[in-house]
């Protein structure tokens, strides 16, 4: 059986704000047509995706098994239409895109070399978009940090390297060669939890101590201002602390924090020979 895209967002869009009436203003359709194509979907897919009453809607298991398998594939059918897209209006184009401290250029020039026609062009990521950025079709291949999302992608691993963490200069580790974890433990950290599980596992950590909600810092010159400024500290791979340096700031080698996994992600629809060529170059 195929699945119906269109009833796909559909529900999504219910399952999303968990209400008819929003969803369908969300959709731009009438809330009855809404409800008769997810009842139609659930036909389709022999399962009960709501229950739902005059009161509340609610996701089942099956519709929350279907919800976290939506993005994935509603996103890899945006990128093929814009890869479509992009090949029916003229020269070809070839997007990589890389975290902060990861430097791209001897790999595009390589391919702009091989392919004289081919338009390489680059794009920086961050730590929330840079799995998405090859899901979505905004890039053909993309440098990632680990950890990540990996549904939808395949990864060739690359190289490590250490990570440190970033501290105010007059800080009272400042001065240390290295630190340990432990070391940390009152310390704020000013980034996602998720890009350092390890934090998450510091012995007597205290929990939520802080009463300062987490500033929303979109890069990397936004967590060193903070840092500077004794909102807290982050931790990051050496390439990124050196390559973004500014006063105020010092980064110290975290001995007992593991070191940072680089991959070269695509994703695995992705069947382009160009793709194929591009995770040879980087492997070398």
């Amino acid at each position: 059986m195929d699945v119906d895209l269109r009833k796909l967002r559909y529900f999504v869009a219910v399952a999303e704000e968990l209400h008819f009436g929003r969803a369908a203003a969300r959709l731009h359709i009438a809330q009855p047509v809404l409800s008769r194509q997810i009842r139609a979907f659930e036909h389709e897919l022999r399962a009960e995706l709501f229950v739902r009453d005059r009161r509340s809607t609610v996701l089942t298991e099956a519709g929350r098994q279907l919800l976290a398998d939506a993005g994935p594939l509603l996103a890899s059918a945006d990128a093929l239409r814009r890869r479509v897209q992009r090949a029916a209006h003229g020269r070809q184009t070839f997007t990589i895109a890389f975290m902060p401290g990861i430097i791209v250029t001897a790999e595009a020039r390589a391919i702009a070399q091989l392919h004289p026609d081919l338009a390489v062009g680059v794009v920086r990521t961050s730590w929330e978009d840079q799995a998405e950025v090859v899901r979505e079709g905004r890039a053909d291949v993309s440098y990632v940090r680990l950890p990540v999302d990996q549904r939808g992608l395949r990864l060739r691993p690359l190289f490590t390297e250490p990570r440190v963490v970033v501290l105010p200069d007059e800080h009272r580790l400042a001065g240390k060669e290295s630190v340990d974890l432990t070391e940390l433990v009152e310390e704020r950290l000013l980034q996602d939890p998720d890009a350092v599980p390890e934090w998450r596992d510091l012995p007597n950590r205290p929990i939520d101590s802080d009463p300062r909600p987490r500033p929303e810092l979109n890069s990397v010159e936004e967590k060193l201002e903070h840092v500077a400024a004794y909102a807290g500290v982050v931790i990051l791979p050496l390439s990124t602390a050196t390559f973004y340096t500014r006063p105020g700031v010092v980064h110290v080698p975290v001995d007992d924090l593991g070191p940072n996994q680089v991959c070269l992600a695509w994703a695995e629809d992705n069947r382009s020979p160009l793709v194929r060529e591009f995770v040879e170059i980087a492997a070398r």
